[in-house]
């Protein structure tokens, strides 16, 4: 094994590490064990003030320690937030790539712009006011088929009607 492999393989250890830590704490922050914990801790520092009259050090203390929480916190439920993030969009783009009719064009969709963004959503609030307008709740359109689908779906419509 190369000194790049045996580093790389270091790295993905690390990063599996930090991965599991940080879902851990995230989930664990996220309890109502941690919430109550928290709310105890804020009572107890609230009951010592007249112990230590109230003094500067006593606010410092809060002060700090929630700062320093707050944090390191952050840049931990983002780091799962992200992976999360990253998770749903593969499973989305796998459903959208095996999907005969789905547009591949949604597959990179979060990597748009604002404004493309703004043209896609435009395109599918129309398809859903197609759909209103046929009151069928099992109607289905892909980005690049749904005009002709439409039409195609509302003809079969009026011939299956009048017969």
């Amino acid at each position: 094994m190369t000194t790049k492999q045996s580093e790389e393989k270091d790295s993905l250890k690390w990063a599996r590490l930090y991965n599991k830590i940080s879902g851990k704490l995230t989930r664990a922050s996220g309890s109502p064990i941690a919430s109550i914990m928290a709310f105890l801790l804020i009572i107890g520092w609230a009951l010592c003030g007249p112990i230590f009259h109230f003094s500067d050090t006593w606010q410092l203390v809060i002060n700090t320690s929630t700062t320093i929480i707050t944090f390191l916190m952050v840049f931990i439920i983002q780091q799962t937030q992200n992976k999360d993030t990253t998770a749903i969009h593969l499973k989305l783009n796998e459903l959208i790539a095996c999907h005969e009719k789905a547009s591949n064009r949604l597959v990179d969709i979060e990597d748009l712009t604002e404004e493309e963004l703004s043209v896609i959503k435009k395109y599918y609030t129309k398809l859903s006011d197609l759909s209103e307008k046929e009151n069928d709740l099992y109607s289905s359109h892909s980005l690049d088929e749904a005009e002709d689908n439409h039409e195609e779906k509302s003809k079969k419509l009026k011939k299956t009607s009048h017969a």
